[in-house]
């Protein structure tokens, strides 16, 4: 199984090798820093809490609308060879478990998800120390990237589902935008923990860094989802006949 896995994995990183696409996940982190960090140095007078401040600024809109949606664009690029090239066939007759194909293409929407987050927080640092802050970084953060990566593999199974069922490279990445957007109301009526798309933006304490959340609840939730999402996609290409055609 191992070995089948770690074949599936390389496969899907050979098809990516050169797809530009990941490099979204550095570049919108940057501008949301950057109008954050501007933001911030402009109502200094009010925003006086210095790291926390800050971070309320980087992540609101990078959390609720430019994470889901760059998430939904990965995953929907992972299907694009099945779907544009009929290539379903090819696919599903791989001398490999559907479930390791799948895991293939789930790791590396992970692994981009994860190189995202690091990228979003040595932004957060970098920015911090730009804009002159002095006080110790807060070490909430660990918690805040922890959390947030457990949310962010959530969205990954929950898009990749919608991605493997719904051919179009457009749709799913609209569901996530709807998403995300739609997770802010839910969170701000206290049902974020039960909402997916929430769980990414509830871990980072996304506009509220002094937000208190029940972590053990997050994580079995996100848990749940994740064996959830990942049973149904692997259902879905067990028993569906996808046609090559």
């Amino acid at each position: 199984m191992l070995t089948s896995y770690m074949r599936a994995v390389k496969a899907e990183s050979l098809k990516l090798k050169r797809s530009p696409i990941w490099l979204a996940f550095f570049a919108l982190p940057m501008i949301s820093a950057f109008f954050g960090t501007m933001n911030y140095k402009m109502n200094i007078g009010i925003l006086k809490s210095e790291w926390y401040s800050l971070w309320s600024q980087h992540s609101l809109f990078l959390c609720y609308l430019f994470m889901p949606a760059l998430i939904g664009t990965y995953c929907s690029y992972l299907w694009r060879l099945e779907h544009t090239r009929h290539n379903w066939n090819s696919f599903l007759t791989a001398p490999l478990p559907l479930s390791s194909l799948y895991l293939g293409k789930l790791t590396q929407a992970v692994r981009v998800s994860i190189l995202g987050n690091i990228w979003i927080f040595l932004l957060f640092f970098i920015c911090g120390t730009l804009a002159g802050i002095q006080s110790p970084f807060p070490r909430e953060a660990l918690e805040w990237f922890l959390c947030g990566t457990l949310g962010a593999v959530v969205v990954c199974c929950v898009q990749l589902l919608f991605s493997l069922i719904i051919r179009s490279f457009a749709i799913p990445i609209g569901i996530a935008l709807a998403g995300g957007i739609f997770g802010l109301y839910m969170t701000n009526h206290n049902y974020g923990m039960h909402y997916p798309y929430s769980l990414y933006c509830l871990g980072m304490r996304a506009n509220n860094p002094n937000m208190e959340i029940s972590v053990s609840t997050l994580v079995v939730n996100s848990l749940g989802y994740i064996i959830i999402f990942v049973v149904l996609s692997v259902f879905y290409l067990r028993r569906h006949e996808i046609s090559a055609s």
